[in-house]
């Protein structure tokens, strides 16, 4: 790289460092200044760190994966999720907003009562924090070493000596440890605001670095009108990669998977109800309308504007290097071959924002379980706000560490998201009713994850179903057994306490038919607006879905006739769908 190049880089760092000191003194404060922002964060900025979270730098190397093996319709995989969007957005923000908790967890003990409320929160947070926070750090810690590894080994340069210790320590993970260390900085400094300041900053780097790589790649074939007939002439690509939905030919196998995935997985999965970061954002909202904001920001810019500057490069990527051994290797390497001075360093810049944007949301997530809802609650539950604020920033730390060791014991991205998509498959139905049916109680919960947690962990270690072409059954299996336990375990148990129902619905008022007994017994009225939000909700899913298919096939030069009707209905559906946010 020239020197200009590394000038960007370290402009950028410098950039969010500089940030994390400005919002020091005011996440300093207290805990809830620290973890939700004082609560007065905008829709646009809270809509855009959750997309800049969910923006890391195995990202694009993932999509690029997908459409080099399963073609474009490779990304219903997460595609599907919209609809789990639109109810987040519909029905769920503004209760979360309601709720006046710092964390989803401490929601446990707003919802249930007892002694099983409590287990439950401590179990959950150990669980988040430890469990599924660390998988996801490590791989995303993963995907920047290889990335790393691709870049230097293009120059030749694979390791630096260390003095200290006297060792050579290979270059890739020197800068992956470094990028962590900046992004734990700003983040122990500075809190959410912190967070979601930088990730405004570095969503608008990342996403300016990939449309820059896209607009080059296409002219080097060209130009755009070159793509589909170069595609279809291309002997390591079926013509079936520039398909939108998977061919019905395709094999029982596929189309259960993608049957599981329209019907099944963007409900039943662990976050179904917009909790862990995405609850966050949400309570962080300066009022409920700009909660759901958010979350509609969230949904176009993640779904609409994302994909498809990745996409692009994909499949140019199949014209350019046919044979690749490993698929996901096609997008650094288009990166490093085609960016000229300048354009290069802002890719790096921008493939360390897409990474850090993601490691400092977790890092802060992590952390306010371990300071909020084990640390606070059980250990040391009388001291200083200052304190509490002290310990979350000592947990940052020790997450950052937990992160980098899991990083170093795993082998496979590929297998890690899968086995994270598995444990949390069956607990979703749960987190969905236990706003709107009174008869969901803490053993309901626990239930469904050791259930879904241990289905998941046996079908991978003792059948052939963890293998990627039974992904569909997989989900099938874990969401019916832990649907059928904790179900079971729900009528045999005893319900939560009636006064804490009360309590739990006078401040969150969530309304529907589940808490009809309740309303009746104690004399409550529901301002739940049912039917409107199923409406928008509705809408909301066709807006998003054919405005990603119409930009798409405007994008790859299909005739006007293919996506003209597409944009018109995301327009008779955008009008919809704002006509339901009238309060």
């Amino acid at each position: 790289m020239h020197v200009i190049d590394w000038l960007i880089v370290v402009a950028y760092c410098l950039l969010s460092l500089v940030i994390g000191f400005i919002f020091t003194k005011r996440a300093g404060r207290s805990l809830s200044d620290f973890i939700l922002s004082g609560r007065d964060l905008p829709w646009w900025l809270a809509g855009t760190s959750m997309v800049a979270t969910t923006f890391a730098a195995d990202t694009p190397l993932a999509i690029t994966g997908i459409v080099r093996t399963k073609g474009i319709a490779g990304n219903w995989f997460w595609w599907n999720l919209v609809m789990s969007s639109m109810l987040w957005a519909f029905f769920y923000a503004r209760l979360w907003r309601r709720t006046g908790v710092l964390t989803d967890v401490e929601f446990i003990e707003l919802r249930y009562s007892g002694k099983p409320a409590a287990f439950l929160r401590a179990l959950k947070a150990f669980y988040s924090a430890i469990l599924v926070n660390c998988i996801v750090m490590g791989w995303v810690i993963l995907a920047m070493t290889k990335i790393g590894k691709v870049v230097f080994e293009m120059y030749d340069i694979n390791a630096v000596r260390a003095p200290i210790i006297n060792t050579e320590i290979p270059l890739d993970t020197v800068v992956t440890v470094a990028s962590v260390l900046i992004a734990l900085v700003y983040s122990v400094l500075s809190g959410m605001w912190g967070v979601v300041v930088t990730d405004f900053f570095q969503f608008a780097i990342a996403m300016s670095g990939s449309i820059a790589l896209a607009v080059i790649a296409v002219r080097h074939i060209g130009g755009i009108a070159n793509i589909r007939p170069m595609i279809t002439a291309a002997a390591a690509a079926p013509p079936s990669v520039l398909r939108f939905a998977p061919e019905f030919g395709a094999g029982r196998l596929a189309l259960i998977t993608f049957g599981v995935y329209l019907g099944v997985q963007w409900w039943a999965f662990r976050n179904a109800d917009g909790g862990e970061y995405i609850g966050l954002r949400a309570m962080a909202c300066r009022d409920e309308k700009h909660a759901r904001m958010s979350l509609l920001w969230y949904s176009f810019a993640h779904y609409v504007l994302r994909p498809w500057p990745w996409i692009l490069v994909a499949l140019v990527s199949i014209i350019v290097y046919p044979d690749l051994a490993d698929p996901e290797s096609g997008y650094p390497k288009m990166m490093i071959d085609f960016l000229p001075i300048g354009l290069r360093g802002l890719m790096v810049a921008s493939i360390l924002a897409a990474f850090m944007s993601t490691v400092d949301t977790h890092l802060h997530w992590g952390a306010s379980y371990l300071a909020n809802d084990i640390y606070k609650r059980f250990i040391h539950p009388e001291a200083s706000e200052k304190h509490y604020v002290l310990a979350s920033r000592a947990a940052m730390v020790i997450m950052a560490g937990l992160a980098v060791w899991t990083s170093s014991i795993m082998n496979s991205i590929e297998w890690a998201w899968k086995f994270l998509v598995a444990i949390g498959a069956g607990i979703g139905p749960v987190y969905l009713l236990r706003w709107y049916w009174w008869r969901i109680n803490a053993w309901s919960e626990i239930t469904a994850m050791l259930c879904s947690l241990v289905t998941a962990i046996a079908i991978f270690s003792f059948t052939s179903l963890g293998a990627r072409e039974f992904e569909g059954i997989r989900l099938l299996i874990i969401v019916a057994i832990s649907t059928t336990a904790w179900l079971a375990v729900t009528l045999l148990s005893a319900p939560v306490d009636k006064r804490n129902l009360r309590t739990f619905y006078e401040r969150v008022r969530p309304g529907g038919p589940g808490w009809r007994p309740i309303e009746q017994e104690f004399g409550l009225t529901s301002i739940h607006s049912g039917l409107r939000d199923i409406g928008g909700a509705l809408s909301g899913s066709v807006f998003i879905y054919t405005s990603l298919f119409a930009s798409g096939k405007l994008l790859l030069g299909f005739p006007a006739s293919t996506w003209f009707p597409l944009g018109m209905a995301a327009l008779a559906a955008g009008g919809i769908m704002l006509a339901c946010l009238k309060d």
